[in-house]
């Protein structure tokens, strides 16, 4: 059930779920505020947790007013691409061979069968940023599963609009947005080993941070390294 609420000029869409909590979220790239809430949870009680939460909903907005963004990708040669946080030119061929992506010193080489489209061509790339981080995460989950005295079930790589990375402490799985591949390798590190966490401690409290400060110690400053980055360009929807 989808309702809105209107708290000055602030429009805030109210999704009801079948679930125990209430979660606030900031979508990009406009700041558009949805609050997921439990169906038993009544609207009036909805509206004052969301006034509680105004000074953080602004201050996200405002982040993501100011956040930079890529510009559309059409997928043609000299178009500047990045890989762990190294800018590449993308030079395409036209091949009857199967497609491919490969990186040569400063230059990302992308083959594709004669007359394929823009469409398809980005689906060959993302297609080769999600194997490149399904490539680098186990060897990161190996190094610091001893090191926090935690195990992962499973991991997920996929696009994601709001988040860098979730985990379900229940079936202690551990999804990835797949933009991190485009980032600098540190900042994948620090989102896994973020998530890894939250397999101890649920919430963003005392004890989570401690963990941090402990076992990541510059963790804030790669925070601001991944949340200063170009936003990627894409169709948002709702």
């Amino acid at each position: 059930m989808r309702r809105n609420i209107v708290l000055a000029e602030l429009s805030v869409e109210v999704v009801k779920k079948d679930i125990k909590n209430v979660h606030l979220s900031v979508h990009p790239p406009a700041g558009k505020v949805r609050i997921s809430a439990p169906l038993r949870m009544k609207l009036g009680t909805i509206r004052v947790y969301a006034i509680s939460k105004l000074g953080w909903i602004k201050q996200q907005q405002k982040k993501l007013r100011r956040q930079q963004r890529e510009t559309p990708r059409e997928y043609l040669n000299r178009e500047s691409h990045y890989v762990w946080g190294k800018r590449y030119l993308l030079q395409v061929t036209e091949s009857d061979a199967a497609p491919a992506v490969e990186l040569k010193h400063s230059k990302m080489f992308l083959r594709v069968r004669p007359g394929t489209g823009e469409a398809k061509r980005q689906a060959i790339v993302d297609e080769w940023y999600r194997a490149q981080l399904k490539t680098a995460v186990p060897s990161l989950i190996a190094k610091w599963e001893p090191l926090l005295g935690v195990k992962v079930g499973r991991f997920f790589v996929q696009k994601m609009k709001t988040k860098w990375g979730s985990c379900n402490p229940g079936s202690r799985s551990i999804r990835l947005n797949t933009e991190l591949t485009k980032k600098p390798a540190e900042c994948l590190e620090y989102i896994l080993v973020h998530e890894m966490v939250h397999l101890i401690v649920r919430r963003h409290d005392d004890r989570f941070t401690s963990l941090m400060d402990r076992h990541s110690p510059n963790w804030r400053l790669v925070r601001q390294t991944l949340n200063a980055a170009p936003l990627a360009h894409t169709n948002w929807d709702y």
